[in-house]
């Protein structure tokens, strides 16, 4: 189904797609935040997510036959995270299609990441709603054609907390030990200060975040630095 012909506007999406789509219902929709009220992009965006997650798979699966389930888990998930959609809808300038309230127009919304990644999302359910699991699939394959190409290691995927506790034991020193040193600051805006301790390597480093989780992890990343020192 389609409405009257709108305004095209000249964004590498609109370049992407046919104006049967641009032009339909449901893109309407897929672009309509739910701060407009009534009808809104949420079930749209579900959708989308769905498609999304079961091209992604299909492709990391095919494409590395020898991958364990683990890697290929982080993978799907390094590609199918709120930073990565935010930032494909942003190089396509889905911002400019956008239809936001009021509220939401005036406090920069079309930036915010979490609005940029379900509209990804809900643009894909359109292209599916219309066309078909086919285009949908070579719509995706080709806005990720570069983060395809480039896939990070297995390594650069885990977090710094189980890359270093891999990489002590792989060599046979102590598990390291954390320990909160700080936590500075109003209750609302806190500050956490993170030891991370290595007994056999006399190795001790910290890390400051906005939580203990990632003053832990900022700690063992400057670990691992350390660590891959003594063990070349």
């Amino acid at each position: 189904m389609t409405r009257p012909s709108r305004k095209i506007i000249n964004s590498k999406l609109s370049k992407m797609l046919p104006n049967a789509i641009l032009e339909s219902e449901n893109f309407h929709l897929a672009m309509t935040h739910r701060s407009m009220g009534g009808n809104h992009n949420e079930r749209m965006e579900f959708l989308g997510d769905s498609i999304l997650g079961v091209i992604i798979t299909a492709y990391l699966y095919n494409a590395l036959p020898k991958a364990s389930e683990g890697y290929l888990s982080r993978l799907r998930a390094s590609l199918v995270n709120e930073n990565a959609l935010a930032e494909l809808a942003t190089e396509l300038s889905i911002s400019e299609h956008i239809r936001l309230g009021s509220g939401e127009l005036k406090s920069g919304g079309f930036r915010r990441k979490s609005i940029l990644a379900d509209a990804f999302e809900a643009v894909l359910g359109c292209i599916y709603l219309e066309a078909g699991m086919e285009v949908a699939r070579n719509f995706v394959l080709d806005v990720y054609q570069d983060l395809l190409k480039n896939l990070p290691c297995e390594d650069d995927l885990k977090d710094p907390k189980s890359r270093l506790q891999e990489l002590l034991q792989a060599n046979g020193h102590d598990i390291p030990r954390y320990e909160l040193v700080s936590v500075t600051g109003e209750a609302h805006k806190q500050t956490f200060t993170a030891e991370c301790f290595i007994k056999s390597l006399n190795i001790r480093t910290k890390g400051i975040a906005s939580n203990r989780r990632k003053a832990e992890q900022k700690a063992a990343s400057s670990a691992v630095e350390k660590v891959l020192t003594h063990v070349k």
